[in-house]
């Protein structure tokens, strides 16, 4: 999706008048964060994509995940594809039911003593990301087909 049709979106919720009275900008403006930029003069960069280009140019990413906490959420970082064909999808499911487990057992290991300190927490967190950045990784191979030459395999083997 992009930036202008996120806002645009986010405009059904909240009307640009009250926006563009609430950050003090025109009205036309805030219209016009909603519309592509074409070379015709319409639409216009929006905060969007300003704060994109910000972050490309710093290379920083503590803004994105500033306004993650700003939001009560917190980023985190998609993997690269790394799908190769061929990959199998039993062992991607099992490692993902693992790694699940293994972030149960740190939470159960934590909380023996009825409290999880600071450092209990930090390591909790470190394993959350690692599960959720492979279950996104898991979800990309599947959108890309990775998976589709064991589906191929396995109704050869049904015949």
């Amino acid at each position: 999706m992009e930036s202008h049709e996120v806002l645009k979106n986010a405009f059904e919720r909240t009307s640009p008048k009250a926006i563009s009275s609430e950050i003090g900008i025109s009205l036309s403006l805030v219209y016009k964060w909603a519309q592509a930029q074409t070379g015709e003069g319409s639409g216009s960069r929006n905060p969007l994509d300003r704060v994109l280009e910000i972050t490309n140019l710093t290379q920083d990413i503590r803004i994105i995940e500033w306004l993650c906490q700003q939001c009560e959420g917190y980023f985190v970082r998609n993997p690269s594809s790394s799908c190769e064909k061929g990959y199998e999808v039993l062992p991607a499911t099992n490692e993902i039911v693992v790694q699940f487990s293994s972030l149960l057992s740190r939470i159960s290991q934590a909380a023996l003593d009825n409290s999880i300190s600071p450092d209990e927490a930090e390591e909790i967190r470190k394993s959350w990301d690692r599960l959720k950045c492979f279950g996104e990784g898991f979800v990309r191979c599947c959108e890309e087909g990775d998976f589709e030459l064991m589906d191929e395999d396995l109704k050869t083997a049904k015949k």
